[in-house]
């Protein structure tokens, strides 16, 4: 399918994701500056604002190793499901 009309559509788009990368590095890089200030530190008080770091325990499911001991029974539960990938190159 070609549409010259949605040139105009797909650069805003691209241009909107490339304003969106540039902003989640600002983020990253502010929220880095913050964190090196806290050190290890879990609270901290800056103004009206209320910042917290605190460490916390996770627990996640290992497919990868589930799958390379237990390939069977991980084969019999595996679901396959068919869905669409929007790219723009």
């Amino acid at each position: 399918m070609s549409n010259p009309t949605m040139e105009a559509k797909v650069h805003e788009l691209m241009e909107l994701k490339r304003m969106k990368e540039e902003i989640e590095a600002e983020i990253t890089a502010a929220e880095d500056a913050i964190k090196s200030v806290m050190g290890e530190e879990q609270l901290l008080l800056a103004g009206a604002y209320k910042v917290s770091w605190t460490p916390f325990t996770t627990s996640r499911f290992d497919s990868t190793a589930f799958r390379k001991d237990y390939a069977e029974l991980a084969a019999a539960y595996t679901k396959t499901a068919t869905v669409r990938r929007f790219t723009v190159r």
